[in-house]
């Protein structure tokens, strides 16, 4: 058939514009003209024009294909095309050029670079599979990458620091606006002087701090640490000082991003439905900021108060007026009548679990243990602090503080230990010793203390201490206190468990009755948010304004002492987002409660269980709030200091704050296991009926998979906005037995609640169904971990089929001649049931 030449013309115009828009490189003959789109090999990533927001300017970027609203690198930032009409081109120098109309000579942006070949045509740009486009030599040598000129955004395994060879300051800033990919005022930086840290800039301000990299992870960020899904990497050589995040899973996609308002974000990529969700992010409270306490401040995010600074050991606010009315800007001074610090017996305080302060311009001797650290420390009058430069292998290298210590923040876990210089009657009063033990200059300090301290001032100090023990005797205080901070053990403690203790003391502060009692209007009824088996919570405003949620100990509680002191002792050490936060505690005579902050969204079952409440709840956000208590149960049993087994976890204990964000409660029933350890016995079998696993209900076997099985229900509950009404009789009562039953039959959404009508995803409905159901199978072997869970839940990868649900008990139901407690269906949890 003969085709007309001009049609013919056409069609092979047509093909050729398809070829080219398909390859992932442009070679000296080829350009990308607005419209054209290069896509890397894998099609991971598109490079292209593009304009921002409602902007009719146009840009050359780079982007994934599955999500073009995320640009991650801009070429011409600052200089857009204000038409179409830009092209993008290899030059006769064989740079990469961007100009309009082909107008070469005057290029709006350019690579730069010298390209030794005569021969040009062996220059070509290429976009990687990892996001990265550099420009390469026919050997393969590289001229020019992007990476080492990146945006806003870092890709995985990209580096950001300072590249000695070759010359180069990789850092990251912000967009101007949404509308304007502009160089920005906010930036992330890699500071190479004293230790390595990472600094957040604003305005050319120190506006964030990682903290120091210790060898492990940067010491201002304690629960970014190595995972299963990421790993992060640093270099500190002769050649380089960079550091990169690198996903270990290909088929996660995961981008750190800088935004104008000068938040750093981690964003992972969780399907069209949910788009980037961000994991992590920093500044993460008032103590974030810089400097937030000023010279010599220790900023403390955890206070009751709600003012966060107080002053290092021997200093004092340098204006009591402003701190006075909340404002620790101005820093701290050393203390009115301070001793010298040169060769007069001074030693050193130890500040523990801190974010050290700003390590730019220390002194930093690798070489040097803890003990040699101290005493170079000691020798030089103008040193002010130290502390061990990486923790790995007991503490080494020495870094010591010259000026301001500046930036100090203070963690209820993790950071690091920091020795401040402290003359000797302030030494002398603390109880902490450097490194842990006792220095030689503090062996004298009884002494100097004798002579430095009048026998008035001694003796005016005991009478208080005495009038002050005296009184809370009185109030009955002391020995619960002592229980619960001392270390004895409770009667429920078994021998493979692990004491809590053991990991050090909690630190929680202790409220006075009168305080509390004014705080919920003499525990009106109106102010009265709930009760359990532990008693009544009240509502309550402190003094300040702070809102709090009082738990009141009922006397007649089937919960008792122990759980009380159990949880006490817990959940002061914990600290995550989706963790109720405990405030404080009251003890006085037989009054016990714990006083935490206040959900205005009171407890999840008060909604998802409500015909109007649960109306509520779209599918997003009931999908966030699984999301969200699959990370807070992770945290207890992988990522805390202390490993957790929460035992009680159900819809009453999870608490909603003004969000809607979950956080888990009550740790009465907790328990603390072993790094090494499996499972224990109990013959105290404790939780809620319908939320225990079949192996704790009959065998009084617990691990971390009878709290996999108890988010299970939880999660199916979420889903379908029902309880899991146990019935040892009939499983087909019971709402993961109904669930398994439609599961079988192919039917599983017919359980979905009705009330979301038909705005949910079916695909991510049906999937989280699925990994509910592999939470409550039969055999605890079978179900997953969290970790997994928590990967399967917001990646889509290939979940495996669920084996048989544990959604009837009746043939191995507790026989009731053995029970020895109120046993409960759902509401009430179970205290007490010998495991036979």
């Amino acid at each position: 058939m003969d085709f007309p030449k001009g049609l013919l013309k056409v069609l092979l115009l047509q093909l050729l514009l398809q070829i080219s828009t398909s390859l992932d490189t442009i070679s000296f003959d080829h350009s990308i003209k607005d419209g054209d789109l290069l896509f890397s090999k894998n099609e991971t990533f598109v490079l292209g024009f593009f304009s921002p927001g409602t902007s009719s300017n146009r840009y050359v970027g780079i982007w994934y294909k599955f999500s073009k609203d995320l640009v991650v690198w801009v070429a011409n930032r600052d200089n857009p095309v204000n038409d179409t009409t830009g092209v993008l081109t290899i030059s006769s120098e064989g740079n990469l050029v961007l100009a309009r109309n082909n107008s070469l000579s005057l290029p709006l942006w350019s690579t730069s670079v010298s390209v030794s070949s005569s021969s040009n045509n062996t220059v070509a740009a290429q976009l990687l599979d990892s996001g990265n486009f550099v420009l390469v030599q026919e050997n393969q040598n590289i001229l020019w990458q992007s990476s080492d000129h990146p945006t806003n955004i870092l890709l995985t395994s990209m580096k950001l620091g300072v590249d000695r060879k070759k010359g180069i300051n990789r850092y990251i800033t912000s967009w101007n606006s949404n509308n304007d990919p502009g160089t920005g005022n906010c930036s992330l930086r890699m500071e190479p002087n004293g230790s390595p840290q990472l600094i957040l800039y604003k305005n050319e301000a120190k506006w964030w701090r990682s903290g120091q990299w210790n060898g492990i992870q940067w010491g201002g960020i304690p629960g970014m640490t190595k995972n299963n899904v990421f790993n992060i990497s640093f270099v500190n050589n002769p050649d380089e000082i960079s550091v990169r995040w690198k996903v270990l899973d290909p088929s996660i996609h995961s981008v750190i991003m800088v935004d104008g308002s000068g938040q750093i974000q981690q964003l992972v990529w969780q399907g069209p439905q949910h788009g980037w969700v961000a994991v992590w992010s920093a500044p993460m409270d008032a103590c974030d900021s810089y400097a937030k306490c000023g010279p010599f401040g220790n900023c403390n995010p955890y206070t009751v108060s709600g003012f966060n600074c107080t002053c290092s050991p021997g200093y004092e606010p340098n204006s009591p007026e402003d701190w006075d009315i909340r404002d620790g800007s101005g820093g701290c001074k050393r203390q009115e009548g301070s001793i010298s610090m040169c060769g007069n017996d001074e030693g050193f305080v130890r500040m523990d679990h801190v974010k050290v302060p700003d390590t730019s311009a220390i002194k930093l001797e690798m070489s040097l243990s803890l003990e040699a650290c101290e005493e170079e420390c000691l020798r030089n009058c103008s040193c002010l602090a130290y502390a061990v430069a990486d923790v790995r292998n007991g503490g080494t290298g020495c870094m010591t503080w010259y000026g301001d210590l500046m930036d100090t923040k203070q963690f209820t876990e993790g950071g690091e230990a920091l020795y401040v210089r402290a003359d000797a009657i302030v030494s002398a009063q603390n109880t902490q010793k450097s490194g842990g033990e006792s220095s030689a200059n503090n062996k004298k300090l009884a002494t100097i203390l004798g002579v430095s301290i009048s026998v008035t001032s001694f003796l005016i100090v005991a009478v208080l201490c005495w009038v002050r023990r005296r009184n809370k005797g009185r109030r009955g205080q002391p020995k619960l206190l002592q229980d619960i901070f001392s270390g004895s053990r409770s009667r429920e403690d078994l021998p493979n468990e692990k004491d809590v203790d053991d990991q050090g003391k909690a630190d929680l502060p202790v409220f006075d009755l009168s305080t509390i009692v004014e705080a919920t209007g003499e525990f009106c009824s109106a102010n009265m948010l709930g009760h359990g088996g532990f008693g009544i919570v009240y509502k309550g405003n402190l003094p300040d304004g702070q809102e709090i949620a009082v738990k009141r100990l009922s006397r007649n509680s089937g919960q008792g002492v122990e759980e009380f002191k159990n949880e006490v002792k817990l959940i002061a050490k914990l600290q995550h987002r989706n963790l109720v936060r405990l405030f404080g505690c009251c003890i006085d005579k037989e009054e016990r409660m714990l006083i935490y902050e206040y959900m205005p969204n009171r407890s999840l079952d008060w909604i998802i269980f409500d015909k109007n409440g649960r109306s509520l709840l779209d599918w997003r956000k009931r999908f966030q709030i699984i999301i969200g208590i699959a990370r807070g149960v992770l945290y207890l049993h992988q990522d805390s200091r202390l490993k957790i087994i929460h035992r009680d976890l159900k819809a009453s204990n999870v608490l909603l704050d003004s969000s809607m964000n979950p956080k888990i409660s009550d740790f009465g029933m907790a328990r603390m296991f072993g790094d090494d350890q499996i499972e224990a016995n109990t013959n105290r079998v404790v939780g809620t009926y319908g939320y225990m696993s079949p192996e704790y209900a009959m065998d009084g076997l617990y691990s971390t998979k009878s709290d996999v099985f108890s988010f299970g229900v939880l999660a199916l509950e979420i889903i379908c906005g029902k309880k899991n009404n146990f019935q040892f009789e009939d499983s087909s009562l019971n709402l993961v037995g109904q669930i398994w039953d439609l599961w079988i039959e192919g039917k599983a959404l017919n359980m979905v609640d009705l009330s979301l009508g038909q705005s949910y995803p079916t695909d991510e409905a049906m999937r989280c169904i699925q990994i509910g159901l592999l939470c409550v199978q039969e055999n605890a072997k079978d179900r997953p971990t969290m970790s997994e869970v928590v990967f399967m839940l917001g990646n889509e990868t290939t979940v495996q089929s669920p084996k048989k649900a544990a959604f009837s008990f009746k043939s191995s139901a507790p026989d009731s001649s053995t029970s020895r407690g109120a046993s409960s269906v759902n509401d009430v949890t179970v205290t007490v049931i010998e495991a036979r």
